[in-house]
């Protein structure tokens, strides 16, 4: 029988000339800097949180359209022309993720170096590089410390410098990711790089776009596309001096504080290349027998409301505490259990007892020193265990420090000695002390031989209070060994790097000694 011609007539006319759906254009205050040849992945790609079977691999799609929901495929190989693939899948991601991507790729080879890249919108992203961690049997492990990258300050020359290392076996970012400030508010105004949005982040698009800015820049893009990172939040990817229930820097007129809060915590997640376990972000990761990463978490999960002096007289209750008791437990079960020589605890704010000896700020209230009751617990529990090898890698400060860890300069230090060290890396490019109106290198090197000095700090073996760039602390079964890497002018962008101070800590010693 003839088949009639008008019902496929009609179907051409209904469904196959049809045309594609149309979204509304997105708003993106940031696309006159795109780089287009990495389109539609201008942020790159990273890793985070290795194990030795795993790592978490991130990217983010920006179309140029809102679409409700984009296909973005996986590919990780052993080699560079992805001619032997180990794992592939497929994912998807929406507006509610802010477009990003995160994978957990799994059944992966310990102490094993991977490259991955995506694919969506008919593009490939750039390939990126990661490790996992070794099992057993490392006999080294070389890690990068940062912290405090303000894009207002400057190029990120530290980052540009870990970007090009292919001997690292992991970074570690310890805080202050980002900055919440509005533009001109907080950096260097003669470097031509301001915030955006202008005004301080609030809102959760205020925050998606700070990070985006933060990762177009190329020297943090490479970093994470050359290195996995792992990474826990200070204060700034929150706001200023932030605690469980508030924030120097949040005021009443901004909003209510929680929602702030989870805000900033939605979009750390969505940006960071972390493995959301549970809902604190304090986890510790296992390099085999050489050693444990314990990552601690002092802004959220349990610090309390600072106090305004040192002379309040609520300053050593033992109900303010850093930590809180849950974290608290959680870590000394960590520090008990660990089989690892070394214990290597990521820490935002300075442990160690520590007086920087200026007129008008001695002790800093928001580290360690303003939480004493807490502090001294720990520090007795290492003790009547009889641990060590622990060292307390630091940031926050935008220096560089050394510390035989003690809970003070003079009775506990002379009578006990250390439990532990303390290594602090500078900031990338955040302002330190030589970045004050009015200060000079020669003022503030002057107060830095002043502070090493014993009647004010014989605990502490290394500071500069002037240079910026990041720390590397290689570990072998012998000892630990911290080397600080500065940058010759934050200003002026370039990956040279000066080594600087190396100084060691030998096994079971709990004391820091010049490098051989």
């Amino acid at each position: 029988m003839k088949k009639s011609f008008f019902p496929l007539l009609i179907s051409i006319l209904l469904f196959g000339c049809s045309k594609p759906e149309q979204y509304a254009p997105l708003s993106d205050p940031l696309s006159d800097t795109y780089d287009e040849s990495l389109k539609p992945f201008y942020h790159g790609v990273a890793s985070g949180d290795p194990l030795h079977d795993a790592v978490i691999i991130w990217t983010k799609v920006t179309p140029k359209d809102s679409i409700p929901e984009i296909e973005v495929d996986y590919e990780m190989a052993t080699d560079q022309g992805f001619e032997n693939i180990v794992s592939s899948g497929s994912t998807t991601t929406n507006p509610d993720k802010g477009y990003t991507v995160k994978i957990d790729v799994r059944s992966l080879e310990p102490a094993t170096t991977y490259f991955y890249r995506f694919k969506s919108l008919d593009a490939y992203s750039i390939t990126g590089r990661t490790k996992t961690a070794p099992k057993n049997g490392a006999e080294e492990l070389k890690l990068a410390i940062v912290s405090c990258s303000n894009y207002e300050f400057g190029p990120f020359n530290g980052y540009g410098a870990i970007a090009d290392r292919e001997d690292l076996d992991v970074v570690l970012h310890l805080g202050d990711y980002i900055y919440e400030y509005g533009a001109r508010g907080y950096g260097d105004t003669t470097t031509g790089r301001f915030h955006e949005p202008p005004h301080e982040i609030l809102s959760i698009s205020d925050y998606r776009t700070r990070y985006a800015q933060y990762r177009l820049d190329k020297d943090l893009r490479e970093a994470h596309q050359n290195h996995p990172f792992i990474t826990i939040w200070d204060d700034h990817e929150i706001a200023n001096d932030s605690y469980k229930d508030g924030a120097q820097n949040h005021q009443a007129d901004e909003g209510d504080y929680m929602t702030r809060k989870e805000i900033a915590r939605k979009v750390y997640y969505e940006w960071l290349p972390v493995r959301r376990m549970s809902d604190q972000l304090y986890r510790s990761f296992d390099y085999g027998n050489l050693a444990d990463l314990i990552m601690l978490d002092e802004r959220l999960a349990g610090r309390v409301a600072p106090v305004d002096s040192v002379d309040d007289p609520n300053i050593a209750n033992t109900e303010r505490t850093m930590l809180g008791a849950e974290q608290m437990a959680w870590f000394q079960k960590q520090l008990t259990e660990s089989d690892a020589q070394w214990k290597i605890i990521g820490n935002q704010v300075i442990f160690s007892y520590l007086n920087w000896g200026f007129p008008t700020f001695d002790i800093n209230l928001d580290s360690w020193d303003g939480y004493p009751a807490e502090r001294t617990q720990i520090i007795d529990f290492i003790r009547s265990n009889s641990l060590d090898d622990i060292v307390f890698v630091t940031g926050d400060t935008h220096s560089s420090w050394a510390l035989e860890v003690t809970e003070d300069a003079f009775g506990d230090y002379k009578k006990n000695g250390a439990v532990a060290v303390e290594f602090g890396t500078t900031s990338i490019n955040s302002g330190n002390s030589n970045d004050r109106a009015g200060a000079t290198d020669e003022a503030i090197i002057a107060h830095e031989e002043k502070i090493i000095g014993p009647s004010i700090n014989p605990q502490l073996k290394y500071t500069n209070l002037r240079d910026h760039g990041y720390l590397e602390l290689t570990l072998s079964n012998d000892e630990a060994k911290a080397t600080w890497y500065y940058t010759p002018d934050k200003r002026v962008a370039s990956r040279k790097m000066v080594q600087a101070k190396s100084l060691t800590t030998p096994t079971k010693s709990n004391k820091i000694a010049e490098s051989n």
